[in-house]
């Protein structure tokens, strides 16, 4: 392991990650509703799939783009969840030179894919409520894999040259990056580089796919709301709103949280740097944990499926 010494020049090949470094002491005391959000978070989801799978009647585009999300869930909440734990609970504070760069790439690449799935969950909502005639025609099985594969590969292929940027900086001296998870600002002020370029690349590549998918949202639910407000039958506006409700209810869980860490980061000078650590572990904690629950409280076709899914065991 290379020394973190300021005077070392031996290439780093593993970091250190100091969680809360202002604050250790946090460690102990979040270990144990972390842990416990995170089996939340893995059994909600894990029903959530098996129900979605197993019912036949949920077999529809609208289940099958929650399915990816829930999948998109997991896979965040697994890549770095776990490592928190260890680092609490065993002080298993390496992570390899390349282990780092994977968890920042999927951090990054699964961070705008569930906003790109958000997107195409709000247009699926947008032709059910404003063509409705038209809803089966639009809205097919290919519609969706065609959806999944722009959600994967756009976003992929854009937050590739983050940890590819980062991964060709020399690391020469210091290897403890202060913090929990290999966000690529923690991990490239490590270098010995100039990393302008590449905080500049992520900030741009970063909104410009978040705030393209924040625009298409905010147009769908503009177009939503006109229908709705000029429907005319009684009972038909509650519907129609019910029906976006879980999905508009699952935005705000994951703008909500994403703003407020973006906010944090911004302020960093004026509050404790542990601050943004612990916003950023429950950012990919909190979501994963009630977007599960929200659909399954919310959507009776759900809720009975979990009920036929139990009545069978």
């Amino acid at each position: 392991m290379a020394s973190p010494s300021n005077h070392s020049t031996a290439p780093v090949s593993e970091f250190l990650l100091l969680c809360f470094p202002t604050y250790q002491s946090w460690q102990h005391w979040l270990s144990l509703p972390l842990s416990l959000l995170f089996l939340l978070a893995m059994g909600a989801n894990g029903i959530l799939l098996i129900t979605i799978r197993l019912e036949a009647s949920l077999h529809e585009p609208m289940y099958y783009l929650l399915s990816l999300l829930s999948l998109l869930d997991v896979v965040l909440c697994l890549t770095v969840i776990p490592k928190v734990l260890a680092i609490f609970w065993f002080d298993n504070k390496s992570i390899s030179f390349p282990g780092c760069f994977l968890q920042m790439f999927i951090m990054n690449s699964f961070l705008t894919m569930e906003s790109c799935t958000f997107m195409v969950m709000a247009y699926d909502r947008y032709v059910a409520i404003c063509h409705p005639l038209r809803y089966l025609s639009i809205i097919t099985d290919q519609f969706v894999a065609r959806a999944a594969l722009f959600v994967v590969s756009r976003n992929a292929l854009f937050s590739l040259p983050v940890p590819i940027l980062s991964a060709r900086l020399r690391y020469c001296a210091e290897n403890i990056i202060q913090n929990c998870i290999c966000t690529n600002l923690s991990v490239s002020k490590l270098s010995c580089d100039d990393i302008t370029f590449n905080r500049l690349y992520q900030f741009v590549a970063g909104w410009t796919l978040l705030g393209s998918d924040l625009i298409l949202i905010v147009l769908s639910y503009s177009f939503i709301l006109k229908a709705v407000l000029g429907i005319k039958a009684e009972g038909a506006m509650a519907k129609a709103l019910g029906t976006c409700g879980s999905h508009f209810i699952l935005i705000l869980f994951f703008s909500t949280v994403l703003l407020v860490l973006v906010i944090t980061n911004v302020a960093r000078k004026r509050i404790p740097p542990d601050v943004p650590i612990l916003l950023n572990i429950l950012h990919h904690l909190i979501p994963p944990a009630l977007n599960p629950i929200v659909y399954g409280v919310r959507t009776k076709e759900i809720k009975q499926g979990i009920q036929k899914l139990v009545g069978k065991f």
